[in-house]
């Protein structure tokens, strides 16, 4: 009696524990479980769950972000240099047209971002992301290492800015597959309630990357003099991209394929997999446009407030405010720090809060704040334009935390790849790569100062808009892909409560029919 009173006991504990469990998980993981257990018409089983080996994640997520890591290493030595590059390319052209040509230089590369993400992405759903990955890697790197040794316009005249701007479409190009595909893979690893801090990751890298290539143009700004700038120190950063491109390819050979792109195979989908690209375009714009137009709204905002700190204010500092360029580059070179310290955090909030309230607020703060933002970096002194930045940077975190957890989350495994290649690059090349270019010319043309604010302001509403029709991700299984956890235990606790979250639907649908 006394054993079988215990036994009820513990019946008793752990059905409320289990009901406590499912009480405790978001609103869109209970919808998204529960309509996969509608369908598979019965509770999880242990194969019906993945279970993510760590040093794999580790390998995954770190060599993912090295890509992300060296690829923004090269914008931010670019950046730094619009003028050096400009005085080296352009000569004949004033201060004000050597810089519009510089980073037109620039544009340039966002121009065929789409054209590799159409053609990157249906290989990466086809042949695999590791496959492409590797590629777009030693691409990059030649790219990068190519621009460091072209002569300048005093040695083979107009064959210099022309090589430069084969070099950059080369980056642009394998960049058309590079985040994409490194969000992709990493979202497609990531245990589910971890995928946005581990998503994060991606991005720790790109500031990262940003932060060493501006802070090695600024301590080469600080110990060489203007012409060995001119002469040859302009070159080092870029010679740097060969030994790191070696580094990142090897460590990219070593990965294995992902989770989810490995189901996909398993469950005989090959067919699918090995379709046409054409078919595949046809797909992502007849069956996923809608999810095709938010992640081009996402990207709109992350990337015009990304490029515009990046890529123009460094610039703005030196042509407009008429600072120098190494208070300019420190300055800018303190809010990448800053974001470097907090993406992961807020990766980590997303998925306790979720993406939509992240990306809600700041939107909202953008458009409040932009114009502040501009008049503390305009002031004198030291301190308000050192807040006027860290100002900007945060907003800046806010959107680039939960980006690479986000819009992978937005499309099925299928067509997951080429559909973050045609959305992902078309926004980019269309309004963030173009930033610093069309923010210098409307300054120049209309001689207001405050134009990259108002410009940050647009951004912000569109993004705003945008969340409206952004459904919740946060620790919901990626589409096409089974739920995702970190351990065996894990998997075992979501197995115990999808009996319970399925003994929960038929109770309810019985009572719907009653």
């Amino acid at each position: 009696m006394s054993d079988a009173r215990t036994g009820g006991e513990r019946e008793d504990r752990d059905r409320r524990r289990v009901t406590g469990a499912v009480a405790r998980l978001p609103r869109q993981v209970r919808e998204e479980l529960t309509h996969r257990l509608r369908r598979n018409r019965g509770a999880f089983r242990a194969d019906d769950v993945q279970v993510v080996e760590r040093p794999l994640l580790r390998r995954a997520v770190g060599a993912s972000a090295l890509g992300n890591c060296m690829e923004w290493f090269d914008f931010g030595v670019y950046s730094y240099l619009a003028a050096t590059i400009g005085k080296v390319f352009f000569p004949g052209a004033s201060p004000a047209a050597q810089v519009i040509s510089s980073f037109a230089t620039f544009a340039a590369a966002f121009v065929v971002r789409p054209l590799g993400g159409l053609v990157f992405g249906p290989l990466g759903d086809r042949i695999g992301r590791q496959k492409v990955l590797a590629t777009t890697m030693i691409m990059m790197a030649a790219g990068t290492f190519a621009i460091g040794l072209i002569p300048g316009y005093a040695t083979i005249g107009i064959a210099a800015p022309a090589l430069l701007l084969l070099a950059r479409m080369v980056q642009g190009f394998s960049t058309g597959g590079e985040y994409g595909g490194a969000t992709t893979f990493v979202a497609e690893y990531s245990p589910d309630r971890r995928r946005g801090f581990l998503s994060s990751w991606l991005d720790f890298g790109t500031f990262t990357g940003y932060a060493l290539g501006s802070a090695l143009v600024t301590l080469l700004n600080l110990s060489l003099t203007d012409e060995q700038m001119l002469s040859w120190g302009w070159r080092v950063p870029f010679l740097i991209a060969g030994p790191l491109g070696v580094i990142g390819l090897y460590m990219r050979l070593k990965l294995e394929e992902s989770p989810a792109f490995q189901q996909q195979l398993d469950e005989h989908e090959k067919a699918l997999a090995q379709e046409s690209a054409g078919s595949e375009f046809k797909d992502i714009i007849g069956n996923h446009w809608r999810a095709l137009l938010v992640c081009m709204g996402l990207v709109l905002l992350y990337n015009v407030t990304n490029y515009m700190v990046t890529g123009y204010l460094p610039t703005y500092q030196t042509e407009t405010l008429h600072r120098s360029s190494g208070s300019a580059d420190v300055l800018v070179l303190v809010g990448m720090v800053w974001i470097v310290v907090l993406i992961t955090f807020l990766g980590r909030l997303s998925d306790r809060v979720g993406r939509r309230p992240l990306y809600a607020v700041a939107a909202a703060a953008m458009i409040v704040l932009a114009v502040p933002a501009f008049l503390l970096i305009k002031a004198h002194g030291t301190w308000p334009p050192v807040l006027g930045v860290l100002l900007l940077a945060t907003l800046l975190a806010c959107f680039a935390a939960p980006s690479a957890a986000t819009l992978p989350a937005l499309f099925p495994t299928a067509v997951r790849y080429a559909a973050m290649g045609i959305g992902f690059n078309i926004a980019v090349a269309a309004f963030g790569g173009t930033t610093p270019l069309v923010t210098a010319a409307l300054v120049d043309i209309t001689g207001d100062d405050l134009m990259p604010a108002y410009y940050l302001m647009l951004a912000g509403a569109i993004g705003l808009l945008t969340v409206r029709f952004l459904p919740e991700s946060a620790q919901v299984p990626l589409k096409g892909s089974q739920p995702m956890v970190g351990s065996r235990e894990e998997r075992r606790e979501l197995i115990t409560t999808s009996r319970e979250l399925y003994a929960l639907a038929q109770e309810r649908g019985k009572a719907r029919h009653g």
